[in-house]
């Protein structure tokens, strides 16, 4: 390593805050804004649905090229791989051939079917820009802008809204799908029902995403949000629980737990005006404070709240601070001055992010650090956030609820809780863990394969974007692969062409951000 190369490193070690701000922010910044600028040109012109086809047509003629020319390789699309919302960095796009899906716009509103379709690479941003602008919104709209529709439908998306309306995929009426043998499928309930309820934590292992339509639901101006504080673990499990179930009074239900026996629950629901038992607070705007440390002075308060939140700074309350992880990686983020001078810029972007992680950096987050979602019957609750304390001591820790519904043919990756006594139980909730453990002599590589144990022993989920250390037994445990796996071997070249699930999220598909940039820096130009 070169004095120079040396330098850097420990500038981007030691000094990451300063370098984020000063190198980090300004590119993330120019890079929002073309994209942005692009997408409002796009709609406005109404280019995107002529051009839909073509591109379609052009996913289909690579697949075609790779069949004739033997189907030798795997396939995968030309996305980077940086911009996954991973920690990890998908290694398998270093050997496999690489289908161009280009598709990035919002194609269609239709108020008459309550419904907008959108191309995969599409983000809740920009959707929740516009359909907001017109009325509209999502019934579940994940919290963080740069999100795509795609990756959220193949992989895992949830909102605070996900207690009524389930995970991103349930309120999917239809894909488009581009399978291994140059087909265009369409899928819904009706039609290709196997490939529709499969779709969903699939991956990209059926087939290519090229479109899909969403239910859209009226929207309305401000989210009227409810803080209670609690201060004990039974409290906080029944208040939440309650909330949750509630799914005709709350549509929105969200807990931040700040300490094992301490949270804020959040009820939220639709509002057009600002009622007199609440305050105004624009919580989007640049210079606000960080949403979860808003949250958190109710608890200091030892007071209830009810504030009117403007319906987009709601949805991606969490964005500028990326939940709680921006402190890390910008510790002075949350002071007033930098909000004030600076705030507008946050967040930097995942991909430069990851990018600039160095050697150092790489062994602390493998070792010390946590980012995990688990999705645990909500009859487990109380359990699992003992369990976070007794061998994480981390927090804050988030608390979404979210129903899995138990579609009538059973087909899927992830089912609803069935009890010994034959009920069945809908509501999970997705405890996220983002941060360093203060438990003393945590380490990671231990921690992560008892937690997973926890999980799949309590008929839980692991969020399959994060790191998973099961093995492809556990793996099947955990998810079920029935349905799949017979899908698989009957759609013409599946196998051929596209990995299992496990290959493509386990350890044998994703590596460290600094083992891709040395592999990157060490193919052949033009190699795959």
């Amino acid at each position: 390593m070169t004095k120079t190369s040396q330098l850097f490193e420990y500038i981007l070690t030691h000094y990451r805050g300063l370098f984020a701000t000063l190198v980090l922010l300004p590119v993330s910044v120019l890079y929002s804004a073309y994209t942005g600028v692009r997408n409002l040109i796009v709609f406005h012109r109404r280019s995107a649905p002529l051009k839909h086809e073509q591109r379609v047509q052009k996913v289909i003629r690579q697949i075609e090229d790779w069949k004739k020319n033997g189907g030798l390789e795997k396939l995968c699309t030309a996305r980077s791989g940086w911009k996954t919302m991973s920690e990890m960095v998908p290694k398998y796009k270093l050997s496999h051939r690489k289908i161009d899906i280009s598709l990035y716009d919002i194609l269609e509103i239709s108020e008459q079917r309550g419904t907008v379709k959108v191309e995969p690479l599409a983000t809740m941003g920009q959707i929740s820009r516009d359909l907001i602008s017109k009325g509209w919104t999502l019934a579940v709209v994940p919290e963080l802008d740069d999100l795509t529709v795609g990756g959220l439908i193949m992989g895992f998306g949830i909102e605070s809204s996900s207690h009524k309306y389930g995970l991103i995929q349930s309120i999917c009426a239809s894909f488009d799908l581009v399978t291994a043998d140059g087909k265009l499928l369409h899928c819904s309930p009706s039609e290709n029902a196997e490939l529709y309820y499969l779709i969903p934590w699939s991956h990209g292992t059926l087939g290519f995403l090229v479109a899909t339509e969403l239910k859209i639901i009226p929207a309305k101006r401000f989210v009227r949000v409810h803080y209670q504080p609690v201060y004990t673990l039974d409290d906080m499990v029944e208040v939440f629980e309650e909330a949750s179930r509630k799914t005709g009074e709350n549509d929105f239900v969200e807990g931040l737990v700040y300490s094992h026996d301490r949270a804020v629950i959040m009820r939220g629901t639709f509002a057009n005006e600002i009622g007199t038992d609440g305050t105004f607070n624009a919580i989007g705007r640049w210079y606000k404070p960080w949403f979860y440390k808003h949250v958190e002075t109710y608890l200091k308060n030892r007071q209830a709240g009810v504030e009117y939140i403007p319906l987009r700074d709601y949805y991606h309350r969490h964005t500028r601070s990326y939940f709680w992880t921006m402190e890390e990686i910008i510790p002075f983020g949350n002071h007033p001055v930098f909000r004030g001078l600076l705030g507008w810029a946050l967040p930097p972007r995942i991909e430069l992010l990851k990018y600039t992680e160095t050697e150092t950096t790489r062994k602390l987050r493998e070792k010390f650090h946590v980012v995990q979602d688990m999705l645990m019957p909500i009859q487990y609750l109380k359990q699992s956030i003992q369990y976070f304390d007794d061998h994480f001591n981390l927090y804050p820790l988030w608390l979404s609820p979210m129903a899995i519904f138990d579609n009538g043919g059973h087909l899927g990756f992830v089912h609803p809780l069935r009890k010994k006594d034959g009920t069945v139980d809908e509501m999970y909730v997705d405890i996220g863990a983002y941060g360093t453990p203060l438990k003393a002599n945590f380490d990671n590589s231990s921690a992560l394969p008892l937690l997973e144990k926890f999980v799949i022993d309590h008929h839980g989920y692991q969020a399959l974007y994060a790191k998973t250390t099961l093995s492809r037994e556990d793996f099947r445990t955990m998810f079920d692969h029935t349905d799949y796996d017979k899908l698989r071997e009957q759609l013409p070249f599946c196998t051929q062409a596209f990995d299992e699930v496990y290959d493509k999220v386990s350890s044998k598909g994703r590596i460290s951000p600094v083992e891709m940039r040395k592999l990157e820096n060490n193919s052949e130009p033009g190699e795959q």
